[in-house]
């Protein structure tokens, strides 16, 4: 294990009618920025639950952050937030709206173009933010990370910038969720594991079962919430397992991470619209069978603990892991061939050269290139 130093300074409020801690938790004063994304918090009375716990406060609504939040929309939001000397940030929503939010924040003390700042990788010079959570999945409540398209140039990057002060988990605020969106979640809270999970073996027992218990769970409670979404346990374990999937605690000590399937997976949403959850779905089986050899002890540890798989020779292993993995993800009602959903060389083709132009070295050992990539995509056809 590394030497390491951990700290994360994300407060988590979680639990039935806890919105109305808001006005306890923003110090008063503030001008208050709420951010949303479509309509459902209106549907789902977290709308009113945030204006009843705000009241009070000088509060501005932003609405339509879109589900891969993009560049132009958030910076019609960031031109609002300094009309109106915003110095607080409330994003209300799932991920993405969250993402977006953390863009805003940087984006308010910036002078130039927040394009600039998503290309730049990152920015801790931000506005304070928090958030309602809606949509458990991208972990986005609870870590400095952020995902950013441009609709102009068909790009997706990642961008980091400060934590949330403090998230708010309330599982009651689920139950009106689509089930393609809780569908994704689950994928997406996944493969945010597997990504930190599945690289060499060895290096933490302690993380090791760490990172099992989440895949564990989210494969328990997935038949259960398709049953009965409704169900507070079921979406509170939902919730928090998507919190912890990507908070760091997963990777502490210096554990290898990997990452290959989530930069592939954003230039298929890139280029046409698939969801986040729906695209890691697709191309993780492919991931591991492509880099069988290299992930090969840790896909038979996978194996064994999370599926009790036992039986077999060393190859025979890997693929009854790799067919389990796949069939979970379709148990779920997603697709995990890109020919289903009507994507083929064409885009392959130019995923490879999007890799190869940027000199993409993903993967714990910086192997997935433009030439990896392809052959990964391959896989999924």
């Amino acid at each position: 294990m590394n030497n390491f130093i951990f700290q994360n300074p994300v407060k988590l409020i979680m639990g039935k009618g806890m919105i109305s801690e808001l006005a306890n938790e923003i110090p008063a004063g503030k001008r208050i920025m709420v951010t949303f994304g479509g309509g459902s918090v209106k549907k789902n009375n977290v709308y009113n639950q945030v204006k009843k716990a705000l009241e009070g406060f000088h509060t501005v609504e932003f609405w339509g952050i879109e589900a891969n939040p993009t560049i132009e929309t958030l910076r019609k939001a960031i031109a609002l937030g300094k009309e109106e000397k915003i110095d607080f940030l409330l994003a209300v929503g799932g991920g993405s709206v969250i993402d977006g939010t953390k863009l805003i924040s940087a984006g308010l003390l910036y002078e130039g173009d927040a394009w600039d700042l998503v290309l730049a990788g990152n920015e801790t010079n931000t506005v304070p933010l928090a958030t309602v959570l809606t949509l458990p999945a991208t972990g986005s409540e609870m870590n400095a990370g952020a995902v950013i398209s441009n609709t102009a140039t068909k790009e997706k990057f990642s961008f980091f910038s400060n934590y949330p002060l403090f998230s708010i988990l309330d599982p009651e605020t689920t139950f009106t969720l689509p089930g393609n969106q809780i569908a994704n979640g689950l994928a997406d809270t996944f493969v945010h594991v597997m990504e930190q999970y599945l690289t060499v073996p060895g290096v933490s027992r302690l993380m090791d079962r760490w990172a099992e218990g989440i895949l564990q769970t989210v494969i328990e409670i997935a038949p259960l919430i398709q049953k009965d979404k409704h169900n507070y346990d079921l979406m509170a374990e939902f919730m928090l397992s998507a919190t912890m999937g990507l908070n760091g605690f997963v990777a502490l000590g210096g554990i290898p991470q990997d990452w290959a399937t989530h930069m592939i997976g954003h230039e298929l949403t890139a280029l046409h619209g698939l969801s986040h959850g729906h695209t890691l779905a697709i191309i993780l089986p492919g991931t591991m069978n492509i880099l069988r050899e290299s992930k090969g002890d840790k896909i038979i540890q996978y194996g064994e603990r999370v599926w009790g798989i036992t039986g077999g020779t060393r190859d025979e292993r890997i693929n009854q892991a790799i067919t389990k993995t796949d069939q979970f993800f379709r148990s779920l009602g997603l697709t995990t061939r890109l020919s289903k959903e009507n994507i083929g060389t064409d885009t392959i083709n130019e995923i490879e050269r999007r890799f190869n132009e940027r000199g993409a070295a993903f993967g714990e050992n910086q192997t997935v290139n433009g030439k990896i990539a392809k052959k990964i995509l391959s896989d999924r056809l």
